[in-house]
């Protein structure tokens, strides 16, 4: 089917079911519809509203590059879900994401929200022995708006099945503790309006990963029984910011690949490394390391 074609009839007037994207606020569900155009490729429409809570619009009326990723995010859950057999309960385990956005076609937010269609395409599909269950995809996807592409976004995932995960976790999983009181930055320095963002905090000289909020909205929407990908992608933008001392606050492209599970416990410690409009970053935790990525800045 032909993409225009594709896209010319998805719905735009509400929001997909929050199962569909594994999100408990209604308000935090991006997507509108998802189709296919082809055996391994999708269009999308996602509503980016310029009121968005945690990722609110910058100075200069741009949405926050964490939209992309969010829908990415989505879009990896909501097409196996509806389209290759995968059941509600699976766990989606991010391998790597990754994003590149062009400043000079970026959209600037409109009144009400900002409609934007992707082109989403997946490769690399992998099942079980039997061929039947899908554990495992990659994903990429172009983010449009009036046409124009001004975006784009990849990443890979794991699907396991609730026995497999429950398995794989019985001897880590542990709730989110309560907020430390260890000393945070202030939340103007690291591009925040609200102290309830701030997802690290200070012991030494050292940064760790430390939620002011255990319970925030959106980075624990659900309950997790370790710290989830986005959560780690925004404490890596914050820990630059302060390395920057407030000058690296938007980054326009950039990787995170997770090499195992971040635990909740004992915090994680953020390693950065700056060089021009480039951060480079690591976690590490109980002596190993569990996510390293970059982040680039215009």
């Amino acid at each position: 089917m032909d993409f225009r074609a594709c896209c010319s009839s998805l719905n735009r007037s509400r929001t997909l079911e929050r199962e569909a994207v594994h999100r408990i606020s209604v308000a935090e569900v991006l997507l509108t519809d998802v189709r296919p155009c082809g055996p391994l490729t999708f269009c999308a429409a996602a509503a980016w509203t310029r009121s968005h809570p945690t990722f609110p619009r910058g100075r200069d009326d741009r949405h926050s590059p964490w939209m992309v990723v969010e829908t990415l995010r989505q879009l990896g859950i909501c097409v196996p879900l509806r389209y290759f057999g995968v059941p509600a309960t699976a766990h989606f385990l991010i391998d790597d994401v990754s994003f590149r956005l062009d400043p000079a076609m970026e959209p600037t937010t409109p009144h009400g929200a900002t409609e934007v269609t992707c082109r989403v395409s997946v490769g690399d599909l992998r099942t079980d022995r039997s061929g039947k269950r899908v554990t495992g995809l990659r994903m990429r996807a172009e983010f449009l708006v009036d046409g124009r592409m001004f975006a784009q976004a990849a990443g890979g995932a794991r699907v396991l099945d609730a026995r497999r995960y429950a398995d794989l976790r019985a001897a880590s999983a542990a709730a989110a503790p309560a907020p430390s009181r260890r000393p945070r930055p202030e939340p103007a320095l690291l591009g925040l309006d609200s102290r309830a963002d701030v997802l690290i905090s200070r012991q030494g000289d050292g940064i760790l990963v430390d939620p002011a909020d255990p319970r925030h909205p959106y980075y624990f929407d659900h309950g997790t029984d370790h710290v989830p990908g986005m959560a780690l992608l925004e404490a890596a933008r914050q820990a630059i910011a302060l390395g920057s001392a407030g000058l690296l606050v938007r980054p326009v492209s950039g990787r995170m690949t997770a090499l195992r599970f971040t635990e909740h416990t004992p915090p994680a410690v953020i390693h950065r490394s700056l060089y021009g409009r480039t951060g480079f970053f690591s976690f590490r935790q109980g002596g190993e390391r569990t996510v390293k990525g970059v982040l680039r800045y215009r």
